[in-house]
């Protein structure tokens, strides 16, 4: 499908692996210019998201950007049922990846969307930050706040004609889910430790109405449609891709 993103500018950070990765192949098959920005050697653009003035010269670097998306994301490592079972020293890192990143990168592109009166922003966020899921409080707790900030950002920047809307992921198969598993694991008897594939299979059953996995191709597809003119009128969503799992 054609959406009219040829020669536009998408920067996506986190696009070393997992969903970021797929977005911006999304975006690049679409015939858009990527900037792809990960902290993980060997990215296009190596950059610390929670280091504003990273960011910033990472930023300045570019011409005009279209399009921009915060993928970067990482857990807790722990299992986090009850959340007095992780310490508050569990909390901060999360927070800067998933939150203040997301803030940095759009304290320096939004005043060059504003200026050129056009483009979008896109968070991930995820059905834990909707649900407050107990496996890993600080991740759900990270996530809750990229939604609300993703409401004040659209109401800053829509005066302007630039949209900013969050997407939530369900159950995909990435690194930081299969991590979720192992902590899970990690603290279970051995008779009641089930190994990644079952694990899963059981809460896709129990958790996902149209019982299957969601795929990062499936992101994708909804990233770039939010990018699209298609989506001309959508801002300040919280846009779910899970299937059926949180339903508004």
């Amino acid at each position: 499908m054609d959406l009219g993103l040829s020669g536009q500018v998408a920067v996506v950070v986190g696009a070393a692996s997992g969903l970021g990765r797929a977005i911006a192949d999304a975006f690049a098959a679409e015939g858009a210019i990527v900037a792809r920005w990960d902290i993980a050697p060997g990215a296009e653009t190596v950059v610390d998201a929670t280091d504003f003035e990273a960011v910033s010269r990472a930023a300045e670097r570019l011409g005009r950007v279209d399009h921009v998306v915060y993928a970067a994301a990482v857990g807790s490592g722990k299992f986090g049922f009850p959340f007095w079972k992780l310490t508050p020293a569990d909390w901060p890192r999360v927070i800067d990846v998933n939150l203040m990143g997301a803030v940095n990168v759009a304290h320096a592109f939004a005043p060059r969307l504003a200026e050129q009166r056009s483009g979008t922003l896109l968070f991930l966020a995820s059905v834990a930050g909707q649900n407050g899921s107990p496996t890993d409080p600080p991740y759900s707790a990270a996530k809750a706040a990229v939604l609300n900030f993703t409401k004040c950002a659209a109401k800053d920047l829509a005066p302007f004609g630039v949209r900013v809307n969050a997407l939530c992921p369900g159950m995909v198969q990435t690194p930081l889910n299969r991590s979720v598993w192992q902590s899970w694991a990690d603290r279970q008897p051995p008779e009641a430790r089930l190994d990644y594939e079952a694990w899963a299979a059981e809460k896709i059953r129990q958790l996902v109405p149209l019982n299957r996995w969601q795929t990062p191709e499936d992101i994708a597809a909804m990233a770039v449609f939010l990018a699209s003119a298609r989506a001309a009128n959508v801002t300040g969503q919280a846009v779910n891709v899970d299937g059926g799992y949180v339903m508004h």
